[in-house]
């Protein structure tokens, strides 16, 4: 056990390939668990390796509480106070248990399963919006960021009217680089609509999620706005950069998407491997001793901030065979895309069952799909908690279902 503290260094954040983690991460996984500069705060720590990832998120003597953390992002995004009742990713047992409980019967496989028609019929009405953009039109805005979004809003029963202002607002929030004012407006925004949709379903609940949690009796408005937030944000922020994403990256791996397309049968594990090669959590998972601990060969004092690099883990050699390499036919899949242990993402099986669906339909009707611009014109979202292409113009020549055909 080491009592010496290595010199805190910042977060790697340069890419010298979108779709790849920041470059610094390969040295500091070499060594092991390191010392983290955090903005204006003591120094944390930082675990990079896939093992020591896996074991931290799933010991209880560290905690997900809100209001222990500081991310690695500016002062302005920190958290403070503890979470609200509701939001239950940022709390620990048995208060994390008591809400989710009520939400995992909505996001188990075969609740997903019975959803596939509903995924099915909205990922071919943005096909059509794509189709009728024509070539050049951004994936991104007709393809990956709706889809997801449709998806949860008919699930939870948001109004159309209040999904593309939905989407706005949570960007804004996702935005690093977002002034203080955009912030606030964002938050304005969602507790405007918050503020006219819980009472309305409280008045009259329909048959979701929100409305079958309304006729349970168990929540007040807070906790039931709370709990939405939540989904709503997993959806509409982190769904979507994943389609944008992993769609880019098969554009760009044309051999990856021959097998593909020869062998539609390999989609799941496609996916698998799109969240493992892809990780588009830019900051990982945070979690704080509750007391000192002894970890990774590290002393880590109470209180002190560990910050789980999900996207290093994922490509450690140590666990995958040639990790930087993309190949929709690996079978060894156990990446941390949706974390570990009782924080893993709630909708995951969601996250999986969308993209499959989308990407099998997207590449189906338009086979010879490409990127309209060069490769190194696709601007990524680096200044956001979550990473993606900002916008993904693409062309095809043939529509599978062009009135023409």
């Amino acid at each position: 056990m080491s009592d010496t503290h290595p010199v805190p260094v910042p977060l790697p954040t340069e890419r010298s390939c979108p779709f790849s983690p920041a470059d610094g991460y390969r040295p500091l996984r070499e060594q092991g668990i390191t010392r983290l500069e955090l903005p204006e705060s003591p120094a944390g720590w930082l675990v990079t390796r896939h093992a020591d990832a896996r074991a931290l998120l799933t010991d209880p003597r560290f905690s997900a509480r809100q209001e222990g953390l500081v991310p690695p992002v500016p002062t302005e995004l920190r958290y403070a106070a503890p979470a609200e009742p509701g939001a239950f990713s940022k709390t620990d047992e048995p208060t994390h248990s008591h809400y989710r409980k009520m939400l995992t019967g909505y996001f188990t496989v075969r609740r997903v399963r019975d959803m596939t028609p509903l995924i099915e019929r909205i990922t071919r009405e943005q096909l059509d919006v794509l189709a009728a953009a024509g070539p050049g039109a951004d994936l991104v805005k007709t393809f990956a960021e709706p889809i997801p979004a449709r998806v949860m809003s008919e699930h939870l029963g948001v109004p159309e009217a209040d999904r593309e202002p939905l989407q706005r607002h949570v960007d804004a929030l996702g935005k690093i680089s977002s002034s203080v004012m955009d912030a606030y407006n964002a938050i304005v925004g969602l507790g405007e609509f918050f503020g006219a949709f819980i009472p309305e379903v409280i008045g009259n609940p329909g048959e979701d999620l929100v409305g079958d949690l309304v006729r349970g009796g168990r929540l007040d408005d807070k906790e039931l706005t709370n709990m939405v937030s939540t989904l709503i944000n997993g959806a509409f922020d982190t769904t979507g950069n994943m389609l944008g994403c992993g769609a880019f990256a098969l554009l760009q791996h044309p051999d990856q998407l021959a097998v593909l397309r020869q062998s539609p049968e390999l989609m799941d594990g496609a996916v698998e491997e799109l969240l493992r090669y892809l990780s588009i959590s830019q900051f990982g998972a945070s979690r704080w001793a509750l007391e000192d601990v002894e970890f990774g060969g590290r002393r880590i004092a109470k209180g002190e901030v560990v910050v789980v690099g999900l996207s290093a883990a994922n490509r450690d050699p140590e666990r995958f065979e040639d990790p930087d390499r993309l190949d929709v036919t690996r079978d060894d899949h156990g990446h941390l895309a949706f974390g570990h242990g009782v924080h893993q993402c709630l909708g995951q099986h969601l996250a999986r069952a969308t993209m499959a669906i989308a990407y099998r339909q997207l590449f189906d009707r338009f086979p010879d799909l490409r990127l309209a611009v060069p490769f190194e014109d696709v601007e990524m979202r680096d200044d956001h908690v979550h990473y993606g292409p900002r916008a993904l113009p693409v062309t095809w020549t043939n529509d599978t279902r062009s009135p023409a055909r």
